[in-house]
Order: structure tokens, then sequence, then C-alpha cells
């Protein structure tokens, strides 16, 4: 491809009030307002004075400039270019959302939390988000580092990262037929462990489950987590909601001294589909074995807060560096890789499944890559509402790509973006009806109509 000789391009000119660059917008606002984005923003925010007026409106307008691709406040400009203001009423200036942002206490954030739930629980009744939960739920819990830069942000520090930064804790849930969505989020210091508020994480985000469920009383949800979250409070909340877990131990005297009971006779070999990187030896490995045997975790305490379940094991051939040299090992060595579970699935398939608690890995990535690429204020509680914000435009990205059909059901925010939201449009007036004429032969064209038929009906013929 290349720049054409007999047509060249000798100028430009910003002219055309009719186009809009992300004509995509449309109908997922369509299903934001469907889903009872505004209603809800307006009445549980009690933002005050004039900077928390129209809350509804300025809600909606921070989730659409996200799903356009905003990461920043000066980014929500886009709302604001050509033909914007013909579709859309209210197209708030950044500066002005900016102002509602920073007016934002901690409990105002948590009143926004709970506008992000009940929006969750609205996009799934009016889209397959959720498909298959009432068969088999996983939720994962994991936190993340939020690079920062200077030190005016507050709460700002290092963490475990070594990288100074916030912390982000998100819960997802993700089933068999659907990707993850997020079900409930905490910005927390820097500096803070994994572990604090996890309890909290945990209850909330089963809370949430039970409200996506629609047999609370068969559904099985099993919550996964990494070492950092081996505590009897995250655990015991995930127990005391009546949900499995499987979460990664740390091989402490006790459970080394579990391991080494475990007959040589129980260990089965299992074979990698696909080879696994090995940080530690920086090698990839394709061969395992795995065995389980019956555990309580927590035996130091109390006996109703002990919580018996198995721990499962996987070991993996330990590297003889002197094997090159012909100085073979006289017997196997092996490094181990324990968690511990309370569900019923048997040993091959419990470690299958919780190795796929990394799949939260790919969503805080996502978020990085699109609205959490920044946050961006100095003060801490607007910092927090841009994550919760964000969460909110994730979730509704995720719901209308699920209606476009499988082919971008799975897929990350900057596929759907490039696909399906930022899509060039010219708009044409008649009978004080507007037409949106989008490039022709788009590739996606037939997910767009599909979306935009879903959301504000049948489009009707232009004619030309």
């Amino acid at each position: 491809m290349q720049l054409s000789h007999t047509r060249p391009v000798t100028s430009v000119v910003f002219d055309d009030p009719n186009l809009v660059s992300s004509a995509g917008v449309v109908p997922i606002l369509a299903l934001a307002r469907a889903a009872g984005l505004e209603e809800l923003a307006r009445r549980h925010l009690s933002v005050p004075t004039d900077k928390g007026a129209n809350a509804g409106l300025k809600v909606a307008s921070l989730v659409a400039g996200m799903v356009a691709g905003a990461d920043s406040i000066d980014d929500m400009a886009l709302l604001r270019h050509g033909g914007m203001r013909r579709i859309f009423n209210h197209a708030y200036a950044p500066s002005t959302l900016g102002s509602f942002l920073r007016a934002f206490t901690f409990g105002h954030v948590r009143q926004l939390d709970a506008v992000a739930s009940r929006f969750l629980t609205g996009l799934a009744d009016r889209s397959p988000l959720v498909a298959g939960i009432d068969e088999y739920a996983l939720v994962d819990i994991d936190d993340t580092i939020i690079e920062v830069h200077g030190y005016h942000k507050q709460g700002s520090g290092y963490g475990y990262s070594g990288v100074r930064g916030l912390n982000a804790a998100l819960a997802t849930l993700t089933t068999k037929q659907a990707a993850p969505v997020i079900l409930t989020q905490r910005l927390r210091k820097g500096a803070c462990g994994s572990p604090r508020g996890a309890k909290r994480l945990v209850t909330d985000a089963l809370s949430a489950v039970k409200t996506l469920l629609t047999n609370a009383g068969e559904a099985k949800v099993l919550v996964r987590m990494d070492s950092a979250f081996y505590g009897y409070g995250p655990v015991g909340a995930a127990a005391r909601a009546g949900a499995d877990v499987s979460v990664t131990v740390r091989l402490d005297s006790r459970v080394k001294a579990t391991i080494s009971t475990i007959p040589e006779d129980a260990w089965q070999t299992i074979q990698y589909t696909d080879a696994i990187f090995d940080e530690t030896t920086g090698r990839w490995i394709s061969r395992a074995e795995v065995a389980e045997i019956d555990f309580t975790a927590f035996t130091s305490k109390k006996k109703a807060e002990q919580v018996p379940g198995r721990l499962v094991v996987r070991r993996i051939p330990d590297l003889n560096p002197k094997a090159k040299d012909g100085q073979d090992a006289l017997f196997d060595t092996w490094r181990f890789h324990a968690f511990f579970t309370t569900s019923d699935l048997d040993t091959v398939t419990a470690d299958k499944t919780h190795r796929g608690h990394a799949i939260i890995e790919q969503v805080h990535a996502d978020l990085k890559s699109s609205a959490l690429a920044h946050l961006p204020s100095s003060s801490f509680a607007a910092n927090s509402a841009w994550l919760v914000l964000a969460v909110m435009a994730f979730n509704l990205t995720r719901a209308a790509a699920t209606l476009t059909g499988p082919a971008l059901a799975k897929a990350t925010t900057a596929t759907i973006r490039r696909k399906l939201i930022s899509v060039p449009a010219r708009i044409a007036c008649s009978a004080r009806q507007l037409t949106l004429h989008l490039p022709e032969h788009w590739p996606w064209e037939t997910g767009w109509t599909e979306l935009f038929t879903r959301t504000c009906g049948p489009p009707k013929l232009a004619t030309t």
C-alpha cells in the first residue's frame, strides 16, 4: 500500500461539522442508557456543590470518553469534535469533568461502586455478558500496581513491585462461555500489601455474583487467588458465602512436611498443552506430575475457623546444571507448587483450573492499555473514581461486543474499539432525523449493524 501518485494529498482542512471519529459510541451509549447508567448515577451519587450537578450525565460522559479511547481528563475533548454535539447532548468540557472528579470523597467513591455493581447487573440482563454463570463461575482476585510519576499523587508509594504507583485490586468473573468481566475494584496505597482489604473484596465480589445468578442455590462458584491472599480473611469470607476456593500456598514447613507424606504411586503425569516458561530456571517446562492429599488450613486458629480441604501439588523436574557435562543425577529431583482447594474437582482438573487464574493478568493488561494508562489526578479519591469508571467502561465494551456475535465476544478492548467504536461517520439530516454514513466496505459492517440493531432498533435504509 502506498500513497496515490495520480491524486496526491496536497492540503488538509479541519472544517467539516458533520463528521465524527467514533460512531460506535452511538449504539454503545444506547446500551448504557438501557442498562440504567445515567439513572443509577443520578440516584446514588450525592457529590456536593455545582461540581456534582447532573451527575448522571457527567458519569455517562466519562464512561463514553473511556470507551472511545480516552485515558486522561484532557482526552475527554474527543467528545466535542465535529458532529458529536449533534448526536449527543451535554458533551461536557474536560475541565468540567475534572472538577467533578476532584469533588469526590471516599464516600462518593463507594456510591460510585454501588452504581458500577448495579450497572453490571443491568448489562447482564441485556446481553450474554455472563453466559454460563449458572453452570460454573470462576472468581479471580488479584492486584496490580499502576505506575505513577512525581510526588504529588496522594497515596503513591513503592510496593512489592519496586515501582512507584498506586495499588488496584480487582475481582473478575469468568465462565466457560464468556470472557472475564470485573465484579468489583479498590484503589489502595501503593505501599500496601496485597491482602489488605481482601476479605471485603471477596465478600463484595461474591455478593455481586449472587445478584447475577438466576439460580443461586445450585450454582457452583470457585474463588481463585495466589499465595498473597492465603489467609483466613479472604478464604473464610469465600467459605461463608458458600463458594469453593483454590488458593496458592506458601511452601512453609507444614506444607513441606505434608508434601513429603504423599506416596510415590499417587503422582499422575500430566502434559502441558503448551510448554510453560519457568522464570526460576529460565527454561521451558512441558511435563509435570500432580498429586493431592487431605489438608486443613489455618490449624493455628480455633476450630471454628479451620477450613478442611485438600492440598493439590504439582511437581516439575528440577534443572541439573551438570547434566551437559555427562554427570547425570542418580535420582530425579523436583520442585513443588502447591495450592489449597475445597472444590470437588479431580486432581488433574483442579490443577488445570487453578492455572487458569492467570487470566486476570490479561484484564490488568487490558485496563492499562486503555483507560488506566494514567491515573489523571493528584487526588486519591478522584483516581479511585477514575478506576471505577474505567471498570464500567470495560464491562460496557465487553457487553457491546457480546451482542455482535461470537467473533468479538472474547476480544480485547483495543480490538473491539478498532472494529466497532473508532468508525468514522458523516452525519446527514432529513425530516428531523439523523443518518450516519459509515465507510463503504467496512470489514466489520455485519457486527456493527448487529450491535446497532440490538441497541437502537433496525437501521432505516438511507436514500442516496
